[in-house]
């Protein structure tokens, strides 16, 4: 070094460090570059270190690479140069490295020793102290390579902080776990919801208490739920639930050990619900109170009529309570204080809302905006709008809803309007006049064809304007013509008989049904029934209360007598040879009566038949009843064409029961001499007409009970 240089005067008995870069002899390139951030980084801990003491530095660094060389100066250093150095502290004075300058380190010895250098494989970089002053060193050769031990050293030092943070973050997760579970132990869960309720982290007595508190209010309150279109409530006690709190709580369960489980806790709820306790038949007949609410038929959209007025109605499912499933539900969540949504089956319909506005407004809406007028022979009727409505109805059919017209209501709305316009038929009459059967002569109907005169009627109704119908009529024939009765063959009498004997009240109501009756016509195959053929027999009809036997003690009914009339008509075409079509006698001998040859009648108060009487035609001319009527006595006449000669033979009373005698009642009593029971049989013998030969002998035996005496109180009753 020139003698007009001099070595850095040194103030604070510190060193500027300089970096250094060791040279890595025999690695690749790319590693180096690699490890050129790590050495940078050195390069700043270094500068932020200057202020360190220059031999705690130095020996640092000489410890940590382990690559300082000693290098002999070029030239002697001078006496005056070594005397400016203040202390035994080198300075060093650092200059950002490079690539191709290695930094060295420039280290003092003390007086007359020389400089220690640190330095890397290039060639020597200069350094500058204080002002303007030089040192100008020479290269030296690279160390050796360094060994594979420091280079794991090297690494483990890279990963050795991460690895401790990790560590310490693990150890206070251990704590915080242990801590967690031991202040913990033998509470709720956390997270744990009930009906609704937090209760996690809490005691079992504390959460007990909040519990009963938030829940117990809700079993005197109505359940509120949903159940397809359905809502509505029910209340809890009518269904017999009860809340069961301990076992509500031993549901929760306790604090979990799994750490993960714990830990998500702190994030998540878990709703446990309450557990139920149910009074079995309470439930269930809750169950079924639910499903007459919740169940329903599917309501198909249609079309109704207010008044005038075209309504649509909108189309409904049909619906079905899952029942097994809701009581699932209910027992889970009644106490849950929200609505429950209860399961059902749904059943489609098959008309969509689309299909009833089409149907209103193309059909129902124009058929009832005005009148519709029907053009009759000298007269119209009118079909208003209301009658209209009242006949128009619509049937789903493959997804639509067509329209049917009643054409009964539309006759008995418009028919009155055009009844001058009509006439009726007239039957043919078979009239006994001077003992002579006399033909009355039919008369044809003209009659309005309403099935040929309503066909357009459903689109005339679809129309705003000409809304008219022309009515169609037809000639209807007597149901018996003039031709027909001459060729029945009515000519003489085949049969009679007459009875009598009979009460004021009785005779009128055997008159009543006499004058029904007379002039009745029989065509050949065809059946007469009594009760058919006057229909009802009240007071509407004219009959009265009179004499009846019920029970085996008299009485009065409506219509009382008409056994009589039934009991002549039977012996009227037992005589006349004619087939019985059904009859059933007393169920006690009436002494004024044939034994064995006897008939008796019976109606609902609404007209049906309960016993009747009547007689088939299996002659091949017609037969015609004639009835006379006296104060005294009934007379039934068949008029036909004779065929037997009939008799009866009636044989002895067998199995005689004498009757018993009774207490009348205290009041209204009538006494009664009673009659015997017995069994009798008649035989009907029926004889050819032309030859009196016996074609067929009909018995028939009957059996009678005993009527018993009625003793009234005071005597016997008289």
């Amino acid at each position: 070094m020139p003698q007009d240089h001099e070595w850095p005067e040194s103030h604070a008995e510190q060193t500027d460090v300089f970096p250094a870069v060791p040279a890595r002899t025999g690695q690749p390139e790319q590693q180096q570059q690699r490890e050129e951030p790590h050495e940078e980084q050195t390069s700043a801990e270094q500068l932020d270190g200057a202020d360190q003491p220059t031999e705690q530095v130095a020996a640092e660094q000489v410890s940590a690479d382990q690559q300082t060389q000693r290098m002999q100066p070029a030239q002697q250093a001078q006496p005056g140069q070594a005397g400016q150095q203040a202390s035994s502290a080198t300075e060093f004075i650092a200059r950002p490295p490079t690539r191709e300058q290695p930094t060295q380190f420039i280290a003092k010895q003390g007086d007359g020793e020389l400089p220690t250098v640190t330095t890397g494989a290039a060639a020597p970089t200069e350094f500058t102290a204080g002002v303007d002053t030089t040192a100008s060193i020479p290269p030296v050769p690279p160390g050796p390579p360094e060994p594979p031990a420091q280079q794991d050293g090297s690494s483990w030092r890279r990963f050795r902080k991460p690895a401790f943070i990790a560590g310490g973050v693990f150890a206070a997760l251990v704590l915080v776990y242990g801590i967690d579970l031991l202040v913990t132990t033998g509470d709720v869960p956390r997270g744990v919801t009930v009906a609704g309720v937090d209760v996690g982290g809490m005691s079992h007595s504390k959460a007990e208490s909040l519990l009963r508190e938030q829940i117990e209010p809700r079993v005197s309150q109505p359940v509120a739920y949903t159940a397809g279109d359905v809502e509505d409530s029910f209340t809890p006690q009518e269904a017999g639930l009860k809340l069961d709190w301990s076992a509500t709580l031993e549901q929760a369960g306790d604090q979990p050990l799994n750490p993960i489980t714990r830990l998500t806790s702190f994030f998540s709820t878990r709703e446990v619900g309450v557990v139920t306790q149910a009074e079995p038949n309470q439930l269930e007949n809750a169950m079924s109170a639910l499903r007459k609410k919740i169940d329903h038929e599917p309501v198909e959209g249609n079309i109704a009529f207010e008044g005038a007025t075209a309504v649509p109605v909108d189309p409904k499912n049909g619906q079905r309570l899952k029942v097994d499933k809701a009581q699932s539900v209910i027992l889970a969540h009644w106490a849950s204080g929200d609505p429950l949504k209860l399961p059902v089956d749904s059943t489609p319909v098959t008309i969509t809302p689309e299909a009833v506005r089409v149907a209103l407004t193309q059909v129902a809406e124009p058929a009832v905006s005005g009148p519709v007028v029907v053009r009759g022979e000298g007269a119209d009727g009118t079909l208003e709008p209301e009658e209209i409505a009242q006949s128009l109805t619509f049937e789903p059919k493959d997804g639509s809803l067509v329209p049917k017209v009643d054409h009964k209501k539309v006759v008995g709305a418009v028919g009155p309007d055009l009844a001058d316009t009509e006439t009726e038929g007239k039957d043919a009459k078979i009239l006994i006049k001077d003992g002579q059967p006399t033909v009355e002569p039919s008369e044809d109907g003209n009659k309005i064809k309403w099935d040929v005169t309503l066909k357009p009627l459903l689109d005339v109704l679809k129309q705003t304007e000409q809304r008219e119908l022309t009515a169609h009529y037809e000639k209807q024939p007597a149901k018996l013509t003039t031709d027909e009765a001459n060729e029945l063959g009515v000519k003489e009498v085949i049969g009679e008989f007459t009875t009598g004997g009979f009460a004021d009240d009785s005779g009128v109501n055997i008159r009543t049904v006499a004058e029904k009756v007379n002039g009745a016509v029989v065509k050949p195959g065809d059946t007469f029934s009594l009760n058919g053929y006057t229909g009802p027999r009240t007071e509407a009809q004219g009959y009265v209360p009179a004499g009846i036997i019920e029970n085996g003690a008299p009485g009065k009914a409506v219509g009382g007598g008409i056994s009589q009339f039934a009991t002549t008509l039977y012996n009227a075409y037992y005589f006349a040879g004619l087939a019985d079509a059904g009859h059933q006698e007393h169920s006690y001998y009436i002494s004024r009566y044939p034994e064995g040859r006897e008939a008796t009648v019976f109606q609902n108060p609404d007209g049906s038949s309960v016993i009747d009487v009547g007689f088939t035609n299996d002659s091949q001319t017609g037969v015609v009843v004639e009835t006379v009527w006296t104060p005294s006595e009934i007379t039934v006449r068949l008029w036909g064409t004779k065929r037997y000669e009939v008799e009866s033979v009636t044989g002895d009373r067998t199995d005689i029961v004498e009757p018993e005698t009774t207490k009348g009642p205290k009041e209204d009593c009538k006494a009664s001499n009673g009659g015997p029971g017995f069994t009798v049989t008649d035989t009907r013998i029926l004889k050819d007409a032309s030859s009196g030969a016996v074609v067929r002998e009909e018995p028939r035996t009957v059996t009678y009970k005993p009527q018993a005496k009625v003793v009234c109180k005071g005597g016997d009753g008289r």
